[in-house]
């Protein structure tokens, strides 16, 4: 990657990551803690938008997957199906305590567990619930590991 001023040029990336990442956000069980979070990245204060990152109704047309929450036991089919309808490259990134660890939910009864033992997961976003500052942070983590992927290939 080579910077001129403020402009960023990425040689060997296609250009769809030239010009945006597009995001698909699935819940898989948390409080709505971190889902309010990343509504409030997407508002005029933050607007990820204005940097190409874009959620989706689709996970046929995301790059990213934004995952939230633990995984309940209802959860694990329709979180590996929506991560196996995702074209690669991909990334998953995991947004609050609840998805890395169980946070306070840790052994309930309706969990299956953290989102790692689910999915691999690139980027892990902490908080309770986290910061959108935080969110836009590791959004963009994941951008470079898409970025190093696409170089390799």
């Amino acid at each position: 990657m080579q910077t001129r001023g403020e402009c960023v040029i990425v040689k060997g990336l296609t250009k769809s990551f030239k010009k945006a990442l597009w995001v698909y956000h699935i819940n898989s069980g948390s409080c709505n803690g971190c889902d309010i979070e990343i509504i409030a990245s997407l508002c005029p204060r933050y607007d990820i938008e204005r940097f190409g990152i874009k959620l989706v109704g689709s996970p046929r047309h995301a790059d990213v997957l934004l995952i939230t929450g633990p995984v309940s036991r209802q959860m694990v089919d329709k979180v590996k199906r929506t991560y196996e309808q995702m074209p690669d490259p991909k990334a998953v990134i995991c947004v609050g305590n609840c998805g890395n660890t169980g946070d306070v939910f840790y052994e309930s009864y309706n969990l299956v567990g953290p989102v790692d033992k689910i999915l691999p997961v690139d980027v892990y976003v902490i908080g309770c619930p986290p910061r959108p500052e935080n969110i836009i942070h590791g959004i963009t983590k994941a951008w470079e590991k898409l970025e190093t992927l696409e170089a390799t290939a």
